[in-house]
């Protein structure tokens, strides 16, 4: 059974990349969170988080963890390393990052916020973010076929060897896949968004049942309506659902935002949300769907029975 959740509680955001967290980890965090993104990116600053990851969609768990606890708690008690940021530091751009994280850790520590931690690559390591940080858990979840739409349309591609080479992972997760992700060709953005979205939503939904504490938040809900969809979040975390905190979420997603992001500022927060929920529909062929359905699915199902993919 799980254990009464605190509001004090470190929160985390995850779910696939392209999914939302950084939308809906923005918007929780208005909640009075110190809002910390991405420590277990491979490209993550080492002011934010002292260790080094080696590889996307990072498995952490009891027989590894200790190479990141120590690193992971200075970040969760908002102790910025300065020093290993300043060793660094190679440009401009990282400086001014510099800047910008230590203000988020100065201002976490002076007003004693609670860390939101908004990481995709921390999907498969939920059960260690619980047991050994202490987390609560939000997981976003899109739409198979809009979550291959927006990598289609970004052109990114998946290196399958990140997961291969994870021997801890296929063990726990993934050694049923090993075959599909071995022979999906390199250039298939299709296929391997599908097989991506199939074996973490695979996974996701063997934890929550696991721990039904996990909050799971379909990105088509939150996107349709906002503010109600964002209420119940708040309602199920125990937040205070301010009208600043409403405002904010207003502004978000207003039908005066871009329809779509431009391709230089994917991660921004700032969109017509009603817009863009079947974007897929035109981004993609009616062939390309129908691949996506029947490889997603027999997992979409947990999470979709009830939308149409016409």
């Amino acid at each position: 059974m799980d254990k009464a959740m605190s509001i004090h509680q470190p929160l985390l955001v995850t779910g696939a990349h392209r999914t939302g967290t950084t939308w809906v980890g923005k918007m929780l965090a208005a909640g009075g969170y110190a809002y910390i993104s991405e420590p277990l990116n491979v490209l993550h600053r080492a002011g934010v988080m002292a260790a080094p990851v080696r590889k996307w969609y990072t498995y952490i768990t009891r027989e590894n963890g200790g190479e990141y606890l120590p690193a992971l708690q200075k970040t969760l008690a908002c102790q910025y390393g300065l020093l290993e940021e300043i060793g660094s530091i190679k440009s401009g751009r990282d400086f001014l990052r510099m800047g910008r994280d230590l203000g988020v850790f100065l201002r976490g520590r002076v007003l004693k916020q609670p860390v939101l931690l908004k990481d995709p690559f921390a999907v498969f390591s939920l059960p260690w973010f619980m047991e050994e940080l202490d987390c609560r858990v939000v997981v976003t979840v899109r739409h198979p076929a809009g979550f291959a739409s927006s990598l289609k349309r970004l052109n990114w591609f998946f290196d399958f060897h990140d997961l291969l080479d994870q021997p801890l992972l296929m063990r726990d997760h993934l050694e049923p896949y090993r075959g599909d992700m071995q022979r999906i060709p390199s250039g298939d953005v299709i296929g391997q968004a599908a097989l991506l979205w199939r074996m973490v939503y695979h996974v996701v939904h063997d934890t929550i049942e696991r721990f039904p504490s996990v909050l799971v938040l379909r990105h088509e809900d939150l996107s349709r309506d906002p503010l109600t969809g964002f209420s119940r979040a708040y309602e199920s975390l125990r937040l205070a659902y301010t009208p600043k905190v409403q405002e904010m979420i207003r502004a978000s997603s207003s039908s005066e935002n871009p329809v779509e992001l431009s391709r230089q500022k994917v991660h921004a927060v700032k969109l017509d949300s009603r817009a863009n929920l079947d974007n897929w529909k035109k981004r993609l062929s009616a062939d390309e769907i129908a691949r996506i359905r029947d490889l997603t699915g027999d997992v979409a199902q947990w999470f979709y029975a009830d939308v149409k993919w016409e």
